[in-house]
């Protein structure tokens, strides 16, 4: 999954001090948590980096984050060789041209 504008409304709300704030679905959360409770492999991969969120995804169980990330097919590869997966075995959401 990305971030911004899949787990989020694409909103950011930028504070006075400068700091970038991102509303997530309470319901989106929910059902990450059970996935991962299940047993599947839940993945993040966005190119924004945030403290808060990658709070929020670990607090839900969710192991393989990768925030900040320039090139995102470098770090879905990685991903894929770690879990032995080819993208056959994969669903895959993404919001923009780079995802």
């Amino acid at each position: 999954f990305d971030v911004d504008g899949v787990l989020t409304d694409g909103t950011v709300h930028i504070t006075s001090s400068g700091e970038m704030l991102r509303t997530m679905n309470i319901k989106d959360g929910y059902a990450l948590k059970t996935a991962v409770d299940q047993g599947y492999n839940v993945c993040i991969i966005s190119g924004g980096s945030n403290e808060g969120v990658e709070k929020r995804l670990t607090g839900l169980g969710i192991t393989d984050i990768y925030l900040g990330a320039h090139n995102k097919i470098e770090q879905l590869d990685d991903y894929f060789n770690r879990k032995k997966l080819t993208s056959e075995n994969v669903l895959y959401m993404g919001d923009d041209i780079p995802d």
